[in-house]
Formats: structure tokens, C-alpha cells, sequence
């Protein structure tokens, strides 16, 4: 099933969201910011996205620019850090099956749905 973390207050997941609901398929929403990520879960879903763990830290946040930004981080103090500050990760991010994208644009969804 298809799967979409989501933050109800950002304009960019809520077109996501809307993009899902037309495609007529049945889909889960996750609120990341309600039900925290765990570690293992960022992982899993970085190994999905085919990315390093820096591509999905929203770097504008100002808990990156106030504790992370300059500082060398591995990519486990990353994951981390959005573990423990889940407003850092970019947003949405939709899965189907194996495949994932982080919906920035909103459009990139529909290349997996």
C-alpha cells in the first residue's frame, strides 16, 4: 500500500496529499510529527529514496542552523538528529512498495503511483 509521511501545516505535503486522494488508490497517512520515526525507520526509508541522509534534513529549519549546521556529522548523527527533531525532515515523502520520493515537487509523486 501506498504511504505518505505527511505534515498537515505544510503546503507542499498537503498538494501531496491531494495528488494521492485524485489518484483513487488507497493510501496511509502517516503523521511523522505525531508518530515520531524511529532510527531503523529513517534508514529504511533513506535506503528507499536512494539518497544520503543530508538530502533529507530541511537544512532552513532553525534547529539544524541552531545545533547542527557546520558541525561534521555522520550519516548515523543525522538520522539521528531526525529522529530526535522529526521538523528537520523534508517533507512529504511518499512510498509504494520499493520505491520512494520526497515530494518536492508535489509531481514527483505521481512518477511512482
Amino acid at each position: 500500500m501506498i504511504k505518505i509521511y505527511h505534515n498537515p501545516r505544510c503546503s507542499k505535503s498537503r498538494q501531496g496529499l491531494a495528488i494521492l486522494e485524485q489518484s483513487g488508490k488507497e493510501f496511509e497517512v502517516v503523521k511523522y510529527l505525531d508518530n515520531t520515526l524511529s532510527e531503523k525507520e529513517l534508514t529504511e526509508i533513506i535506503a528507499l529514496l536512494h539518497i544520503k541522509p543530508i538530502e533529507l534534513v530541511r537544512k532552513n529549519e532553525q534547529i539544524w542552523k541552531d545545533n547542527f549546521k557546520g558541525k561534521n556529522l555522520s550519516d548515523t548523527d543525522i538520522i539521528k538528529a531526525m529522529a530526535e527533531n522529526p521538523k528537520l525532515i523534508e517533507r512529504p515523502i511518499v512510498i509504494n512498495g520499493n520505491k520512494a520520493v520526497i515530494g518536492r515537487p508535489p509531481e514527483s509523486i505521481q512518477e511512482i503511483i
